[in-house]
């Protein structure tokens, strides 16, 4: 059976089961839209979770930022997997104790302010809109190759699968649906992942392949990509880094505070029946999350060097030694039709030479074979995961799933966001401040309404994303964490922090990563002309704008307590809510005997 039949049936059987768990769970109150009515298991909701979780940036992009990041990749890892042990650890158990539907909803109650949570409201939305638009490229991307069409009908055909199942189910069909898209998407990253390992190292097992010698060689596999990446004028694989040291580091824990303040997974937590059901399935989500995060990065890896060594076919400098272009091999111009793959034959030899015309050293060495530029003229990081059967020549049947997978890990994700957003909307806007009357019934349609919204509006900016899907993911995680996160913190372990500190400290964080994100991103107006946009050289000590949010978060913290210091206290019930937050139930009982 060919590639594209076998696809649309893979493909086309995964979302039969989606829409047939929406209309099975079809939500019929704003408790079952909003928290799933509180009744899932603890070990599903940690599937869920992990679904919610890894997203389109998770399989596509993170595995491809790696491939040609290398070491600097693993930001990444140690961001999103720290931060997730974060929230479970920090804040998870806690908001569930609380009992509210939203994260706007706690701080409004706990800062005793609708200011609050409207502030909260507004950091949720710039947040999740930014996210989603990640998820919508990640939609566009594995459509419009796997589906042979264009990047903008595969966008659409994303947007209009979400609508049908996040609207009709909310939180409870999102659940369900997102346990059936975690089973897709883990097989198909992991399937390809073993077969790759298999052919280059003899390994089944990817994690240790990535360290194991290559097949009937002594050559480890991560020394051969050293040499082949330092030989075409690359950075060292295994030694490179994001910029420089505070840059890695502040990028690191921008993407974890992130990771700990993003609301469509901490709502995820108000779907279990107890606080201890909390924590049991943050626990399994870890384990569902680290069969996909421990395999990554050789995944990764394995990609770059499968990729150069389709172009590049003998020793580097010799005249035959790249693809003769017209020769290339079908994955190749399958991509190419996408616009997200393409080269230029700039010396007019007939052949494509791949290799880093921004070094001047090699360019120099380049010039005396006859080469005139990189002819590999675009690479987006995007495709390499799913590209990667291609290139390593597995059956059909691999490619297809991995299609799937990559639809069902930016869905998950794009339908817990659109619900956080729908539900802040409805539940914290509508109901909690301007219609406190509103119907049950009222409700519930203003919550589809809002996601319908919502899903336009992801759309619409997905079309021109602002970068790979893992960088635009990066800056909606820097937003939360420099809005959201040191909200949530100190309103759970301080008594001192007041509505007016929580406040101004939420719209100064977020305001000076946004001004930051959006001067060197180029989104708008740059006065200086001779300062292209996201140029390194001008950023502020080297932090890069997906960085910056861990910058926002300690302008967020500084000017909160500050401001909490010099204006009155709390009222006495809230602080004593904040010690009924962490002390369990029936300790203080406990400690009178």
């Amino acid at each position: 059976m060919d590639l594209k039949t076998l696809t649309y049936i893979v493909v086309g059987a995964t979302f039969a089961v989606y829409f047939g768990i929406a209309i099975w769970a079809k939500a019929s109150s704003t408790a079952e839209f909003y928290a799933a009515g509180r009744g899932v298991n603890p070990i599903a909701n940690g599937m869920a979770t992990a679904a919610d979780w890894m997203s389109a940036a998770s399989f596509i992009s993170m595995a491809g930022l790696i491939a040609f990041t290398g070491y600097g990749g693993s930001v990444f890892l140690m961001g999103w997997t720290g931060g997730y042990v974060l929230l479970a650890m920090l804040l998870a158990p806690y908001l569930r104790k609380f009992g509210r539907f939203t994260v706007p909803e706690f701080i409004g109650d706990r800062y005793y302010s609708q200011a609050a949570r409207i502030v909260a409201v507004i950091c949720l939305i710039v947040a999740s809109i930014t996210y989603v638009i990640g998820q919508m490229k990640g939609v566009g991307v594995a459509f419009s190759r796997f589906m042979e069409t264009s990047f903008e009908v595969g966008l659409f055909s994303g947007m209009a699968i979400v609508f049908v199942y996040a609207v009709l189910g909310g939180m409870k069909g999102i659940t369900y649906t997102q346990i059936a898209q975690y089973v897709v998407l883990i097989f198909a990253y992991t399937v390809p992942a073993v077969f790759i390992s298999l052919q280059l190292t003899g390994n089944p097992i990817p994690q240790l392949g990535l360290g194991s010698t290559m097949a009937g060689d002594t050559v480890y596999l991560l020394d051969k990509l050293d040499q082949i990446v330092t030989e075409l004028g690359f950075k060292e694989y295994t030694t490179s880094k994001l910029g420089g040291t505070l840059n890695m580091f502040l990028y690191t824990l921008s993407l974890m505070i992130g990771t700990a303040g993003l609301p469509h997974v901490i709502i995820r937590f108000f779907t279990v029946p107890k606080v201890r059901d909390a924590r049991s399935s943050a626990g399994w989500a870890l384990v569902f999350i680290a069969i996909l995060y421990t395999t990554a990065p050789a995944v990764g890896a394995m990609a770059r060097l499968n990729l150069i060594n389709t172009i590049q076919t003998g020793p580097i400098g010799e005249p035959t030694a790249n693809l003769v272009a017209e020769e290339r091999p079908l994955w190749m111009k399958r991509w190419e039709d996408t616009g997200l793959l393409g080269f230029e034959d700039k010396n007019g030899d007939g052949r494509i030479q791949f290799y880093n015309d921004d070094n001047p050293e090699f360019v120099s060495k380049a010039e005396a074979w006859g080469w005139k530029g990189n002819e590999m003229t675009k690479v987006d990081r995007d495709i390499m995961v799913l590209a990667n059967p291609e290139i390593a020549r597995l059956p059909n049947w691999v490619i297809a799933l991995v299609a799937a997978g990559g639809l069902a890990a930016a869905l998950s994700t794009a339908a817990g966001l659109l619900l956080a957003i729908a539900s802040s909307i409805s539940h914290d806007l509508l109901k909690g401040v301007f219609r406190p009357n509103i119907s049950e019934t009222g409700e519930l349609l203003a919550s589809r309404i809002a996601m319908a919204g919502a899903i336009v509006v992801a759309g619409y900016l997905g079309l021109n994303p602002p970068g790979f899907a893992a960088q635009v993911v990066a800056l909606a995680f820097g937003l939360a964490a420099s809005s959201i996160f040191p909200a949530l913190m100190m309103g759970i372990f301080s008594k001192r922090v007041n509505n007016i500190g929580a406040i101004l400290g939420m719209l100064s964080g977020l305001s000076v990563t946004l001004i930051y994100i959006f001067w060197f991103k180029g989104w708008f107006f740059i006065p200086d002309t001779a300062m292209a946009p996201n140029d390194a050289a001008h950023w502020f000590l080297g932090i890069s704008p997906e960085a910056f949010g861990s910058v926002g978060a300690a302008v967020n913290f500084t000017v909160a307590m500050l401001v909490s210091r010099v204006t009155a206290a709390p009222p006495d019930h809230i602080q004593h809510l904040v010690e009924d937050i962490r002390v369990p139930r029936g300790a203080a009982a406990a400690s009178t005997h």
